[in-house]
């Protein structure tokens, strides 16, 4: 392991190296080309501030940014092309960083608000987690995830067990099964599945699942877990159709011939080769479906009853309550106060959670290429 003063000298290494590369761009750029750049710099920025103190002379630095940027455009083109792109990507890290900061700073006060004290330490947040009432209306006021988190995770369940072995059914049928007429007119098709708005998905829901089921379960009211997740697994599964498809044509054929030429079935070649060679992509559009899922809003807004409370038992898949996502669809127009900072809580949680799934996903596409040993 290299030693803090060897990282140091490689640190002051980098530093120096930029600077001379900069120096050298400087003395090789056209002055009017640096002048027009530093100005379209400074006025963004400007912009910047103006919109982060909510000043009436944001749109000032603006105007002066984009005057500057068409003027280096028509005049310097490659280098105002060069900014505008550097200037692009630091702006859509700078705004999500902004949206995270946002959404942590106002849900605080009700993390607050629902701090509990074990062992004589006051732990913030901790009621959120551990009792299961939500009351916003009657004291003594409380504002419990669990109820939220209980319906996402088991929309999520049933969602990921419709799109997931369904979803790579259907991508190993397309890519080594379908004749190329056949798959050249279902995949556009499946792709088109997912443009349908989830409004359209959670009507049908309403209006079909849900009085059908009430039907034949003798369910008093609608709104279950079991339909919420099949209807948000079936929106899911052209996004799992389409990426895991994707990933299984990505196999090389030498490989699949390798196998065929050694005496294996067409079927044993698909899950001893293909299928494992692929398993990167494939994890990764299951994770997508899951992803969905977990984000899915409106069909959730449509179908569940909106009682921020836990079924009984809690494993009861024929009633549906309230999910994350639903909490804030349903609540946002009148809330405030705690209630509002409870929303944004919810949000949090919806975040850490897609950021966490996403992190799995990048740690087995690592894991699968190193044992792949190579980019399959």
């Amino acid at each position: 392991m290299p030693s803090l003063q060897d990282r140091s000298a490689a640190v002051s290494a980098a530093v120096s190296r930029a600077l001379r590369r900069s120096r050298e761009f400087v003395a090789d750029t056209d002055p009017v080309a640096l002048a027009v750049v530093g100005v379209m710099t400074v006025s963004l920025l400007g912009a910047l501030a103006g919109f982060l103190l909510v000043s009436a002379l944001t749109a000032v630095p603006f105007v002066v940014f984009l005057a500057s940027a068409a003027y280096g455009w028509v005049f310097h083109q490659e280098l105002t092309a060069r900014a505008l792109t550097l200037a692009m990507t630091v702006s859509t890290i700078l705004i999500l960083l902004l949206i995270i900061v946002f959404i942590f700073a106002e849900s605080v006060p009700v993390i607050r608000y629902e701090s509990a004290t074990v062992f004589g330490v006051s732990v913030p947040g901790l009621r959120l987690f551990i009792q299961p009432n939500w009351d916003a209306v009657s004291p003594p006021i409380r504002y419990s995830m669990v109820p939220m988190i209980h319906g996402t995770v088991m929309v999520t369940l049933i969602a990921t067990a419709v799109a997931g072995p369904l979803g790579v059914a259907a991508a190993l049928f397309l890519s080594e099964i379908a004749p190329p007429a056949v798959r050249e007119t279902v995949k556009p098709g499946v792709e088109i599945l997912a443009g349908i708005p989830s409004i359209v998905y959670g009507f049908i829901g309403f209006t079909l699942l849900g009085p059908w089921a009430s039907d034949k379960f003798d369910i008093l009211g609608q709104g279950t877990y079991l339909f919420v997740g099949i209807v948000v697994g079936m929106m899911a599964l052209p996004t799992v159709v389409s990426v895991a498809e994707d990933a299984l044509a990505a196999v090389p054929e030498s490989m699949k011939s390798g196998s065929l030429a050694i005496g294996t079935t067409d079927w044993q070649t698909m899950t001893s080769i293909t299928l494992p060679a692929a398993i990167s992509g494939v994890s990764a559009a299951v994770l997508l479906g899951v992803g969905r899922a977990i984000g899915e809003t409106m069909a959730a807004t449509v179908m569940l009853r909106g009682v921020p409370r836990l079924t009984e038992p809690i494993y009861n898949v024929f009633y549906g309550q309230e999910t994350l996502t639903s909490l804030i669809a349903r609540n946002y127009g009148e809330a405030d106060g705690l209630q509002m900072d409870a929303l944004f809580v919810a949000g949090v949680i919806l975040f850490v959670t897609v950021l966490a799934i996403s992190v799995v996903s990048q740690y087995i596409e690592a894991r699968m290429r190193h044992e792949l040993g190579g980019d399959a």
